[in-house]
């Protein structure tokens, strides 16, 4: 793999991270009105926000992000660290990306004492849950939610 940076988001990367978060959705078939995408950007750039995002950038250009939300446990002393949002542009995906993007979080907890990250993933990337059966366990628990309008 050539190097690739992990750098935390600043003002000046919202092009190229709104650009990377609009293939995301697409990627997951979904649309994400564009009040809640400009109050999440707002969000991260805040110091007091527990919300964070970073990039991977490779010679000048953006090839992946993540995002990520500390919050309190009830099962720990410590804050946990969700891993909300990870993604790679297809062209540079099985190259170590994705993992760098992931040791970034993993790295944000350990400086802040956090004991835990978790995320997960839909059933059917199988390609990406390669990568997290070796770099994570895999939890038995299952989703359940329920949108509240």
């Amino acid at each position: 793999m050539r190097h690739v940076q992990i750098k935390a988001i600043d003002a000046s990367d919202f092009g190229a991270w709104v650009l990377l978060w609009k293939r995301y959705q697409r990627f997951y078939d979904v649309d994400i009105p564009e009040p809640v995408t400009r109050q999440t950007w707002e969000r991260f750039l805040e110091p007091v926000e527990p919300m964070h995002a970073a990039l991977a950038v490779m010679s000048d250009r953006a090839l992946g992000l993540v995002h990520f939300i500390h919050h309190r446990s009830t099962w720990t002393t410590s804050d946990d660290c969700y891993l909300q949002d990870l993604f790679v542009e297809e062209d540079a995906r099985g190259g170590g990306i994705g993992r760098a993007l992931i040791e970034h979080v993993y790295e944000q907890a350990k400086r802040r004492g956090i004991s835990r990250v978790y995320w997960q993933t839909h059933e059917s990337n199988h390609n990406a849950m390669q990568l997290y059966d070796r770099i994570a366990s895999r939890s038995p628990f299952i989703q359940y939610r329920k949108l509240i309008v």
